[in-house]
């Protein structure tokens, strides 16, 4: 019998789970074992889990369950070194280059584990079969655009916080706007017909933020992209990976320049693939702004958890698209999942 354990997330602001009850419901009809542990952070209460069938258990004890179980999440475990024994299925962040990720992928050496990750379940064809886009693009906008008021009042973005539905979330962005009685900034958003750049651009046309949308066909000469700096706004809405040309260069930053405002949804400035070079690390969202440079302003958003700003749409969405997947846990051997152990495998 496949069992699958559903851990509570232990980073900060995050509340998503890749799991609804109803999903688990769907697992348990088809033979599987669900254990889900306990959270007092997670957009979904236990209550319809346990109305499920799912073993209830205690908060953060993935490391004590059976071996033979897959654990599964979404963010980071804890970086206590410790080495890992189980099946993981998370976003590891581990395939760029990052330098956290090298130490991930020790772990699991370490401990004789597998990674599969979320970002590389992928069809025959390459493409993902589960993304938060939509929804990191559609906050990652949001954020990027309360950047942009803040820096019209003559300061730096304050933080941001988790918002029921994104109904309240445009309210609220709009209730910001209204109090500036400026005229909208534009925006240019690249990576405009995937699901990120498609989130992205529903939210800025709401907001009535007139938008430039490019995809792969206006950047496939390579650069550079003078465009970029004729926008108020910059929206990155692709993955890094290798062959991405830059989009801001470092000389961006003193560049004649009407742009203001960078969020880079995308988000992986560590990467030795990174398309903007302004900044090197994430932001948060106690501070979502970066100031790289004060005059004229330049402000970078970057955070790596967008969706879960609208934990309970994004997990209710992504759970849906992975529902399908996580059915076929039972031959490891096969698909999405054998393809995510060969990128492992490939990578350790």
């Amino acid at each position: 019998m496949t069992h699958l354990w559903v851990r509570a997330e232990q980073r900060e602001n995050e509340e998503r789970v890749g799991l609804t009850p109803a999903g688990a419901q769907a697992l348990i009809n088809a033979g599987f074992r669900v254990s889900v542990e306990e959270s007092s952070v997670r957009a979904i209460g236990i209550d319809g889990y346990k109305d499920a069938g799912c073993e209830i258990v205690s908060e953060n004890s993935w490391p004590n369950a059976p071996k033979d179980a897959i654990i599964f999440g979404l963010k980071e475990l804890p970086e206590d070194g410790t080495p890992l024994e189980h099946r993981h299925i998370m976003f590891g962040h581990a395939y760029k280059g990052q330098p956290s990720g090298r130490v991930l992928l020790d772990r699991f050496k370490a401990g004789g584990g597998t990674l599969y990750d979320l970002e590389y379940l992928v069809d025959e064809i390459g493409r993902r079969v589960a993304a938060f886009g939509y929804w990191a693009g559609y906050a990652g906008a949001a954020v990027a655009m309360r950047c942009w008021i803040a820096q019209q009042q003559g300061s730096v973005a304050g933080p941001v916080d988790v918002f029921n539905s994104a109904d309240a979330l445009l309210v609220d962005l709009k209730a910001h706007l209204n109090v500036l009685e400026k005229e909208t900034p534009s925006a240019l958003i690249i990576g405009a017909l995937g699901r990120v750049g498609t989130g992205a651009a529903d939210l800025l046309e709401a907001i009535q933020v007139p938008v430039t949308k490019w995809d792969i066909d206006q950047t496939a000469r390579g650069g550079p992209f003078p465009e970029v700096l004729t926008h108020e706004v910059f929206l990155n809405c692709i993955l890094a990976r290798p062959g991405t040309p830059v989009f801001v260069p470092q000389s961006a930053m003193t560049a004649q320049r009407k742009l203001s405002v960078i969020g880079d949804i995308a988000c992986d400035p560590d990467s030795d693939f990174s398309p903007i070079k302004v900044y090197d690390r994430t932001t948060t969202w106690a501070s979502p702004a970066s100031r790289v440079h004060d005059a004229p302003p330049l402000d970078v958003t970057a955070i790596d958890n967008l969706p879960s700003m609208l934990p309970l749409e994004s997990s209710e969405d992504y759970a849906g698209q992975l529902l399908p997947s996580l059915l076929e846990l039972g031959a490891l051997n096969a698909g999405v999942w054998a393809r995510a152990e060969q990128t492992f495998q490939d990578n350790i």
